[in-house]
């Protein structure tokens, strides 16, 4: 009899433990999708910068952001509501001039994008070349080409960045389909933060604005190949 008492009161002390939650996982470990598109955006970047063909060396020097956006298909933008995935990772500290940081995620939407990529998945790179440009995608929806000026950008080493196109747009957009590498323009389209993305990645109290502006975040493991290939490419911002 005392021996059942003795596993009676045992068995109480241990139910609660059956009961109890189950610690809440890293804010990273839920987001799959997100830590794809991350690792496939660093795999685009690292493809495209190592043609010195595809962008002039000083443009990336110049570019506080870059926005990249890895294989948009053509049914993304005829699907009411779809739209391509992608991340912007910008340089840190107050003018957007130190080493980059942690990257955000980002939705293309829309326009005319659709008629001129085809059926063939295309990765799209925007290059973001000013403070304005950047203050612009931090917070709402822009429109390209009304809301911030964007243009096709320039290729080749001995492309020149200096025409009165590209010193007033304030992003320069390039596609690669089909292995074929090419300024592209995307007025019409929307780039916005995309924000559920960012808390699944992050956590509840992200935002894209946080993510690039707070030296808090750091990039996940799945963004580092993105930031690391950033970094080497263009260390710091160059007037």
């Amino acid at each position: 009899m005392k021996s059942m008492a003795i596993i009676f009161a045992g068995a109480l002390m241990l139910a609660p433990l059956s009961f109890a939650r189950p610690a809440a996982p890293p804010a990273d470990e839920g987001a799959k999708d997100e830590n794809n598109r991350l690792q496939n955006a660093g795999t685009v970047i690292q493809e495209i910068l190592d043609v010195p063909e595809d962008i002039p060396q000083d443009l990336m020097d110049k570019a506080r952001c870059v926005v990249v956006l890895p294989s948009v298909l053509k049914a993304a933008f005829v699907v009411g509501g779809s739209y391509g995935r992608g991340t912007m990772v910008c340089r840190t500290g107050k003018d957007f001039s130190g080493p980059w940081g942690a990257p955000a995620m980002y939705a293309l939407e829309g326009g005319s994008v659709g008629l001129q990529i085809g059926g063939e998945a295309t990765d799209f790179v925007i290059l973001v070349m000013n403070n304005r440009g950047v203050q612009s995608l931090l917070h709402s929806k822009v429109k390209l080409g009304g809301d911030a000026s964007v243009a096709a950008g320039p290729k080749g080493r001995t492309a020149s960045a200096d025409t009165d196109a590209y010193l007033r747009a304030e992003l320069l957009s390039y596609s690669r389909a089909r292995g074929v590498f090419a300024g592209v323009s995307l007025e019409g389209t929307t780039l916005r933060p995309d924000e559920d993305a960012n808390h699944r990645l992050y956590g509840k109290e992200a935002s894209a604005a946080l993510i690039i502006t707070e030296p808090k975040f750091d990039a996940p493991e799945s963004g580092k190949t993105l930031v690391r290939r950033l970094q080497k490419a263009t260390p710091q911002l160059k007037p």
